[in-house]
């Protein structure tokens, strides 16, 4: 673990996938204070769809790596993180959130009730595509995590390989059609120090206005 913490920047160089663990636990203090920054992550609408589940007992971990095609980075590190959504959890939670952010100054209530007159409807017109956009809410919640852990000396791993039902069965979703899984994302101290693979030049990823129009 670093003795100083990383700069965002510093973090966001220095993290790399990894592929095995030290099981040293991670500090409650610490924990507590990751489990903090990542709920900071934004999501569509602050509607929040993102439920975790932390696997940290050996029992689930089995069971969770066997869900995954035996990676072992989920038995090795301390805890894993299963990345989930309630796709329709807006339903329950709306009035929290609308009271909380104008409690909290950060709405006026006037566009607090725009929400709850035009959320639902977009909401429902997704259609398929509701699953997608709370997805990617918890992919950003993910990444806030990674990079938070990053910052403190610890690693992470995003695992995007495993069969659905069978890490629905294992966190007590099995059958919920509710809750769809993201990623799943093992952090500890890491056991190696991966090197940075590289990447394609910015001229093949990067443009501006439209592609391919170069970025500069």
């Amino acid at each position: 673990m670093s003795t100083h913490e990383l700069t965002t920047s510093q973090a966001i160089r220095q993290r790399r996938s990894t592929k095995t663990f030290k099981n040293d636990p991670i500090p409650e203090a610490v924990l507590h204070e990751l489990l903090s920054l990542m709920q900071d992550a934004p999501s569509s609408w602050n509607f929040q769809p993102t439920r975790v589940v932390m696997v940290r007992s050996m029992a689930q971990k089995e069971a969770l790596a066997a869900a995954a095609w035996g990676q072992k980075q989920i038995l090795e590190a301390p805890i894993t993180f299963v990345f989930t959504v309630s796709i329709r959890g807006w339903e329950t939670h709306m009035d929290d959130i609308l009271k909380t952010g104008v409690s909290s100054g950060a709405w006026p209530q006037k566009f607090a009730d725009w929400i709850r007159e035009n959320a639902p409807g977009f909401q429902k017109g997704l259609g398929e595509k509701e699953r997608e956009y709370a997805i990617k809410d918890a992919m950003i919640m993910a990444t806030t995590l990674a990079l938070a852990a990053q910052s403190k000396g610890y690693s992470s791993c995003y695992i995007n390989g495993w069969d659905e039902a069978k890490v629905k069965e294992t966190i007590g979703a099995e059958g919920d059609k509710n809750i769809a899984v993201a990623l799943l994302l093992p952090i500890g101290l890491p056991n190696s120090e991966p090197k940075h693979p590289g990447r394609l030049s910015p001229a093949k990823t990067i443009f501006t206005d439209r592609l391919p129009s170069p970025a500069v």
